[in-house]
């Protein structure tokens, strides 16, 4: 099994940056993706990047690409997410999770942390 903690959130104003990580522990040496989601109230989790954890390609979704960046350090088994140029509406609760390659699908993915909040204050 894989567990993966989240840290990193808290308050910034708009415009400014934060950067989470994502640290992994147990079975590292399976997980395929880690893979960045978020949740405000109301709303569905939407994806906002991945990484390929071997080859290290990323992919993200529309509403952060250009802004935000996703990396990782296997040595450390830990995920970033570096966020620039925030916007009140990236205001929601952050996730990690072990995924397949390339997928943007929330079901598709699994051993997800506890979440992170970030709020982005106008």
């Amino acid at each position: 099994q894989v567990q993966l903690v989240e840290s990193g959130g808290g308050l910034v104003q708009a415009g400014g940056s934060l950067r989470l990580s994502c640290a992994a522990s147990g079975r590292t040496l399976s997980i395929n993706s880690v893979g960045w989601f978020r949740q405000a109230p109301g709303k569905e989790r939407e994806f906002v990047a991945a990484i390929a954890w071997n080859a290290g390609h990323t992919w993200y979704g529309d509403s952060v690409r250009g802004r935000f960046t996703v990396s990782r350090d296997i040595v450390k088994n830990t995920v970033y997410l570096q966020m620039d140029r925030l916007k009140p509406e990236d205001t929601a609760a952050y996730y990690c999770a072990q995924g397949p390659y390339t997928s943007r699908q929330a079901r598709q993915y699994d051993s997800w942390g506890q979440g992170t909040q970030v709020t982005v204050s106008s």
